[in-house]
């Protein structure tokens, strides 16, 4: 099968959807002459014109509440807010105005608007630019939100993001572009809320997503040489959650540890956690444990950077923690 980068899977779903159906558009800062600032839309200007690929002014709250309108009026828009720290700046227009809408007119109006954030820390971009804030849209009811850690994932949960009704936030984590992996040159979907188990095991259960996917997987590669076997559980879709497939994993190994980037304090790790002791606590054979970010500002330190996210070491500690 070919090889293709994240940044190339996601710019074919982008493009096969805007084929598809030419009531899809693309919309953000630097979108059309520039291809955005991570070469995703990159061509696109000259192959669907300046309709459907619109440059915006760096005006996030303005873009995004005029994509929303027109997620009202029937199209489907797929907007990239450069960095999802900038999603602060109009989060009303997601959070009040997407995500309610639907159900405040009784189902006469539809949104399906995706909203692409890309974030996470490691590119040295300091406090303002390298943040992980899928939580803050977790907690509000009316949002679909995934996380894909491979390009295949990428693509086929892209793909199902557009053609959905609803408001889907898409979190991409920025050093996740240039990384590749297996995608199959005919179409496919993925459907939102639907985890995917990338390596069994019988001993511990890793929860992840996005890039700590990858810790938890090499994290497990270590676990596997001292004759631990960890079974590392990829979400893919944070909102709907797939707890069943979480269940399944924990029902069988009695131990879990969930992983993410994000600052611990209030991090979705802890929803997850919080389901898990309260539906399987009978199951468990020792407390759930947190790998994740610390509560601290991301700094500009390459060091220090490097010191306040998850790598697999922590991940492999903690499992060790709970085998004791």
């Amino acid at each position: 099968m070919r090889q293709l980068t994240y940044s190339k899977a996601i710019s074919e779903a982008l493009r096969e959807e805007m084929l598809r159906n030419e009531a899809v558009i693309v919309m953000g800062e630097d979108m059309g002459v520039m291809g955005s600032v991570f070469g995703i839309t990159r061509g696109f200007m000259e192959e669907f014109g300046a309709d459907r690929v619109i440059d915006t002014p760096i005006s996030e709250n303005g873009f995004t509440s005029i994509a929303v309108g027109a997620a009202m009026r029937g199209l489907r828009p797929v907007v990239e807010i450069m960095y999802v720290d900038f999603t602060t700046v109009c989060y009303d227009a997601i959070a009040n105005q997407a995500a309610k809408m639907r159900y405040m007119t009784g189902g006469q109006l539809t949104i399906p608007v995706v909203i692409r954030a890309p974030g996470g820390a490691g590119r040295r971009n300091a406090g303002q630019h390298s943040q992980s804030l899928e939580a803050i849209f977790t907690h509000i009811p009316g949002l679909k939100v995934i996380a894909p850690s491979t390009p295949y994932d990428a693509k086929g949960l892209l793909k199902s993001a557009i053609r959905d009704d609803d408001p889907v936030v898409c979190v991409e984590h920025k050093l996740l572009y240039a990384g590749k992996g297996e995608v199959p040159e005919e179409e496919y979907l993925i459907e939102l809320g639907k985890a995917d188990v990338k390596r069994a095991g019988e001993d511990v259960t890793i929860i992840a997503w996005s890039r700590q996917v990858l810790s938890a997987l090499d994290a497990a590669d270590q676990l596997a040489k001292e004759g631990i076997n960890a079974e590392v559980v990829d979400l893919r879709s944070l909102v709907p959650l797939d707890f069943e497939t979480i269940s399944n994993s924990v029902i069988k190994t009695h131990r879990a540890v969930v992983v993410h980037e994000a600052v611990k304090r209030g991090g979705y790790g802890g929803e997850i956690a919080a389901q898990i002791s309260e539906e399987l606590f009978d199951y468990l054979d020792a407390p759930v444990k947190r790998v994740a970010g610390l509560n601290v500002i991301p700094p500009f330190s390459p060091a220090l950077e490097d010191y306040i996210y998850p790598h697999s070491s922590d991940i492999v500690a903690a499992v060790k923690e709970l085998l004791l």
